[in-house]
């Protein structure tokens, strides 16, 4: 009887402080993004409204991403894939359905990119970000217009120019600047693009990832490839550097929220999305990463010269190529 008393008490005393810890999560969901792709005291936010505790994880590409869940090893909550990647996914059952009536501020994303190729019923996906890709360049040391992807294959830069180390993308600008599709699955413009990546190998400094950023800010290359955010936040830290869009053409990328079927919390990672969806939450992240929200709302609560740069929000019904 004197143990179960002690025993009583010490319940007794707990329970006041179990009250007290308000601000502990009593649960958690995993999240899946690209590096710096994400402001990430948005997570305290989130956690403070909803007691829901975010453990967070950086991938460095699609592939990386596709084979973590692919392998079923991982129990990721909510993952941002690119375009071509959720269309796979979903073609291959790895992404679940998403219930918009627990996302309602899924309402505050622009119309306009809302039933994608990759998604077209809008099953899996609520687009994140959205952007170009195109040539970041240094002005004081390139001398002249940055108006073809052939400018990287100038002999004149050699030793002076950054390349991604990414497939997709490398190969993707190879193929427009011959004259091909971005998506040729035609083997003679594929060879011919794989033919002129290697005959361009001398020429470059270095293949990166997103060190090419700090690389470029730096001054130590005179031009690289680059998706449309990441050049604006270098022309931020350097104001040496200007973006281009090769006439050739380019990618129109976005990137999306999307909940794989190995998630274990489903409810958890909808309030997250919702979260994510919110313009001031919207607007926050896009400040801070320099992409293009693809938040309407968001975008609206932005300074002007910001929402009204044509390069970072250009008019997709004028766009070419």
């Amino acid at each position: 009887m004197k143990k179960f008393a002690i025993l009583l008490l010490a319940l007794l005393l707990a329970l006041p402080l179990a009250g007290c810890q308000k601000g502990q999560p009593d649960h958690s969901i995993n999240v899946y993004n690209w590096g710096e792709y994400i402001d990430e005291s948005i997570f305290d936010d989130f956690e403070a409204e909803t007691g829901i505790h975010v453990n967070y994880k950086t991938f460095a590409s699609n592939e990386m991403l596709y084979s973590a869940i692919k392998g079923g090893g991982n129990s990721y909550d909510v993952i941002i894939p690119s375009d071509y990647m959720v269309a796979r996914m979903g073609e291959e059952g790895l992404l679940m359905e998403l219930d918009y009536s627990k996302i309602p501020n899924a309402e505050n994303i622009d119309e306009r990119y809302l039933h994608p190729a990759y998604d077209t019923e809008q099953k899996y996906s609520l687009p994140y970000m959205w952007g170009t890709m195109g040539v970041l360049y240094n002005k004081t040391m390139v001398d002249e217009p940055v108006t073809s992807w052939k400018i990287l294959w100038n002999e004149k830069y050699k030793d002076k120019i950054f390349m991604y180390n990414s497939e997709r993308d490398t190969i993707a600008i190879t193929l427009r600047m011959l004259g091909y599709s971005m998506n040729s699955k035609d083997d003679a413009e594929l060879n011919a693009a794989r033919d002129a990546l290697i005959a361009q190998k001398d020429l470059v400094l270095a293949y990166c990832g997103d060190e090419v950023k700090d690389k470029m800010i730096a001054n130590e290359g005179a031009m690289t490839i680059a998706w449309s955010g990441d050049a604006f936040y270098c022309i931020d830290e350097n104001p040496d550097l200007a973006y281009a869009i090769p006439e050739e053409g380019s990618n129109l990328w976005f990137d999306s929220l999307v909940i794989p079927k190995t998630s274990q919390h489903k409810a958890e990672a909808e309030k997250f999305i919702d979260f994510m969806c919110r313009p001031d939450i919207a607007k926050m992240n896009a400040e801070y990463i320099g992409y293009s929200t693809a938040n309407e709302a968001g975008r609206e609560l932005l300074d002007d010269e910001i929402k009204n740069d044509p390069l970072r929000y250009p008019d997709l019904s004028t766009l070419k190529n």
